[in-house]
């Protein structure tokens, strides 16, 4: 019964990010995988924790075991602020990506998201478990988001607001 607004939110943004899905599809920090679970494509969910229906526990993001151009789209869902090697990361995904794929990127505001934590930290077992380590931030601005893409040789194709205009939902392109 705890968190019935951080459950509802986050089936909002699985059913907002699976519209955008298509071909083979890796989601980078995967958390309990409900997105690749509910996409009825191919896909992969990578973490680096196992949080109990991970499909590959890995050491380090931007280490991944896949061949080049190996994924149609690649999602980062509401957690690149807590992958303290950020850009690493999309290094990896822009070697992953196929040409013309899509990264989509959710990512809540840094103030919204330090009162978002601090309120749910009783229930959140990832608070209780791992907690903010280095390089983990609360949350990134829609310029951040932005610019990190095009730091790693994106294409930004659209940038909107959605749950209550709060998160912000990003779309990329390999060229």
């Amino acid at each position: 019964m705890k968190d019935m607004l951080g459950r509802f939110l986050a089936r909002w943004r699985t059913k907002t990010v699976l519209s955008l899905i298509q071909g083979h599809l890796l989601d980078i920090g995967c958390g309990t995988n409900k997105l690749v679970r509910s996409y009825k494509g191919q896909g992969i969910g990578v973490d680096v924790y196992q949080w109990g229906d991970v499909d590959l526990v890995v050491a380090n993001s931007p280490s991944l075991p896949f061949q080049e151009k190996t994924f149609d789209t690649i999602t980062i869902v509401a957690v690149i602020n807590h992958i303290p090697n950020r850009t690493e990361v999309l290094a990896e995904s822009y070697r992953l990506l196929r040409e013309h794929g899509s990264i989509v990127v959710t990512m809540i505001p840094p103030k919204i998201s330090a009162v978002w934590h601090m309120l749910r930290r009783p229930w959140d077992s990832d608070q209780k478990e791992r907690g903010m380590k280095n390089g983990k931030l609360y949350g990134l601005s829609r310029t951040e988001v932005s610019d990190l893409l095009r730091q790693g040789g994106f294409d930004i194709v659209s940038e909107k607001r959605f749950m209550f205009g709060v998160n912000l939902l990003t779309i990329a392109k390999k060229p």
